[in-house]
Order: C-alpha cells, then sequence, then structure tokens
C-alpha cells in the first residue's frame, strides 16, 4: 500500500474504513451476490460510521471535508476486499458533487440529511437503451408545464437504480436545440407517479450491486426539482465527469494491486516440477513487468489525485487516467488468472472473482474508446 500522497488523518481513516469492510461487509458480501443486491441496513450503518457524504457540509450530517483522498481511500478498500459490488462509489464520488455544487439551500435542507445517514440512497441516470456514452443524444425529454416538468423515457444500466431514492435524470428540456444544448438535470424521488423500475439486470460480475432500468411515464417532477440551471445539464456533466473518471481510475489501480499480491503469494507458495513455480524465469518476468506497470499507474494516479485537490485536472487527464489504468487492469488481472492456472478459474479464488468484476471497469464512466477519442482531439487531430 503506497502512502505518499496520504496525511496522517487518511491513514487514520483507512484503518476505519477497513475495519468496517472486514465487520459489516466481507462476511456477507457472497450472499448479497446470490440475491443481486446489498442489504440497505448496511447503507444505515455506513452512515453511522460516517462513511456516507464525506464531503457533504456538517450542518447536513456530512463530514465536511473537500478532500477527494477519503472517498478514494474508502473505494480503494471496498475494491481489496472484492467487495466491489457495494455501490458507494456512485453514491459519494458521483452524486454527492452534484448536490453540493448545484442543489439549492432549500434543495440541500431535503436531501443531504438523509444522503449523509444512509436512509436516502442516491443514483444518477445518462444511459439510455440507445445511447451509452454518446450523452448528446439521449431521449428522455421533459416539458414544463406549470410549475412542474413532465418526463418521459427510459434509462438503463442505472448503477443503485432498485434501492435509489433519489435519481438525478439526465433529460432533454429544450427539443428545438442542437447537439449538448437543452439538456437539463430532474431529480426525480422515489415514490413520483409514472416512475417505475424495470428489472435488477443480471450482469457479468459485480452481482451485488443492483443495476436496472428505469422508466418515466408522465412524471409530474415539482419545479423546486430541477437540479443546477435550466438547458446548462451537458456542462454540469462534463464539469462533473472527471472526478467520476478518476474514481473508476484509482479503484483500478488497487483492484489490480490487490490481485496481483494475492497472485505473487501463490507463485511462492506453489509448487510445479518440485519448486514454487514462481521460480521459473518466465514467472519472474511475468511478476516484474506487472510489478513494474503498477507502480508506474499508482505514480500517475498520485499525480492526478493531488492535481485534483489543487483544481486542476481536467478531463483529458482523466481520460489518460481512466482508459490506461482499466485497461491494465484487465491485462494483470488476466495474466495473473493464468499464472494460478486452472485453480484461477474456480470462483473461489479472488482472481476469478476479479476477472469477472474488473471487466466492466473499461465501459462504464464512459467506454474506454470515448475517453482515446477525448485524448485524440485535444491533440487537434
Amino acid at each position: 500500500m503506497r502512502d505518499r500522497h496520504l496525511e496522517p488523518e487518511h491513514i487514520a481513516f483507512r484503518e476505519s474504513a477497513r475495519e468496517f469492510v472486514r465487520r459489516e461487509i466481507v462476511p456477507f458480501h457472497e450472499q448479497w451476490e446470490k440475491a443481486g443486491i446489498v442489504d440497505r441496513e448496511l447503507w444505515r450503518k455506513a452512515g453511522k460510521q460516517g462513511l456516507l457524504g464525506i464531503d457533504v457540509d456538517e450542518e447536513y450530517g456530512g463530514g465536511g471535508v473537500r478532500d477527494f483522498r477519503y472517498l478514494m481511500t474508502l473505494s480503494e478498500e471496498i475494491v481489496r476486499a472484492g467487495a466491489s459490488g457495494v455501490g458507494f462509489g456512485l453514491h459519494n464520488e458521483v452524486v454527492a458533487p452534484y448536490l453540493n455544487d448545484l442543489a439549492t439551500d432549500e434543495q440541500k435542507a431535503r436531501w443531504l440529511p438523509g444522503f449523509c445517514s444512509g436512509e436516502i440512497i442516491t443514483a444518477i441516470a445518462m444511459t439510455e437503451p440507445g445511447a451509452g456514452s454518446d450523452l448528446q443524444g439521449i431521449r428522455t425529454t421533459a416539458v414544463r408545464d406549470g410549475d412542474a416538468w413532465v418526463l418521459n423515457g427510459a434509462k438503463t444500466f442505472i448503477t443503485n437504480g432498485i434501492h435509489a431514492d433519489l435519481v438525478i435524470v439526465v433529460a432533454k428540456t429544450d427539443p428545438e436545440a442542437k447537439a449538448s444544448k437543452g439538456i437539463s438535470l430532474l431529480v426525480v424521488e422515489r415514490g413520483m407517479a409514472g416512475f417505475e423500475r424495470g428489472r435488477n439486470l443480471d450482469k457479468v460480475g459485480m452481482k451485488a450491486q443492483d443495476t436496472a432500468e428505469l422508466f418515466f411515464s408522465d412524471v409530474r417532477v415539482p419545479a423546486a426539482n430541477l437540479l443546477g440551471d435550466v438547458n446548462r445539464g451537458f456542462y454540469h456533466l462534463m464539469h462533473n465527469l472527471p472526478q467520476e473518471r478518476l474514481g473508476i481510475a484509482t479503484a483500478a489501480v488497487a483492484g489490480a494491486e490487490s490481485v496481483f499480491e494475492h497472485t505473487l503469494e501463490y507463485c511462492k507458495t506453489r509448487t510445479a516440477f518440485g519448486q514454487p513455480i514462481g521460480s521459473f524465469q518466465n514467472t519472474r518476468f511475468e511478476l516484474a513487468e506487472m510489478a513494474t506497470e503498477l507502480d508506474i499507474a499508482r505514480t500517475y494516479i498520485d499525480d492526478c489525485v493531488m492535481r485534483h485537490l489543487d483544481g486542476e485536472l481536467d478531463a483529458v487527464a482523466a481520460s489518460k487516467a481512466k482508459w490506461w489504468t482499466t485497461d491494465l487492469q484487465k491485462r494483470v488481472v488476466d495474466r495473473c488468472l493464468q499464472l494460478h492456472g486452472g485453480y484461477g478459474y474456480m470462483m473461489e479464488y479472488p482472481v476469478a472473482k476479479a476477472f469477472v468484476d474488473s471487466r466492466v471497469q473499461a465501459i462504464y464512466g464512459g467506454t474506454n474508446e470515448i475517453m482515446k477519442e477525448i485524448i485524440g482531439r485535444s491533440l487537434g487531430v
């Protein structure tokens, strides 16, 4: 575990988070995976532990600390425990900035106390059946009608979709506007008429994470639930996406490091032809290459984190971090599985679970192809 960018308070927080994960998540995660959803009580326990709303102002029950290192540390501990299906990262790292920076005082008073206590679980609904990484192609619409917006459309692959009490929905509010213009963010709450949830989707990995289809049929969303400025939703999304992508990247590195550590120990103890498999030159070379790549990735991520704390992390740097670390995670996990031989294909081994859980990293938060497109455009090509 590298601590170059952490202060003593972050290390103390990490120990607290690690103990929470060991006590409240690890013993139950397998049954949650079979159920396809985490026990809702876990969210309330996390709230009591101060693990939700870490960067929300204290007056609303949050930690009052705007420091991404705390969010990253919690996410890393969850990933290292093989429990990446717990949806705290989406809640803390992705949704919280929208509420912190865009919500009115009245909205904050309504939503943030529950956000921090775990009584309110959140989601953000961008992806549609016909529009994934292309946010400009969304078809969900909202039409102003008196003191409400009438919302119609469908979303899919929504993390925390079954549990969510509050969903930030990306909708087209000006049908005449071209491309990215005319998009707004509306907050839909549990129980609103016309808001329905579809299937809890059966995924390749991250089985404990509820991922759902959401449907909106003439949902009357109060005008008071508009988040941010009308028709400025795309701008709000672009402003917050670098932190989301940095969060994915930090989790990717932590996940790859964890699998590598398990594999290194396996190579030291597993024998073949009368000697540890780690003593074979090919195995040593494989381990040497992975150790080097992981050190390089960790160094770049540490730099990105510090740039983010200084307000200097831009979309291009975040895109570089996201695509490269998630591709690295895939390579490392695949190579580690190969070094385990047949045992690596057994789900009782951490490397097998990491193999299926990590595959989505290159897809969500914007596919890696989109990340490369963002980087390429910045180069003037």
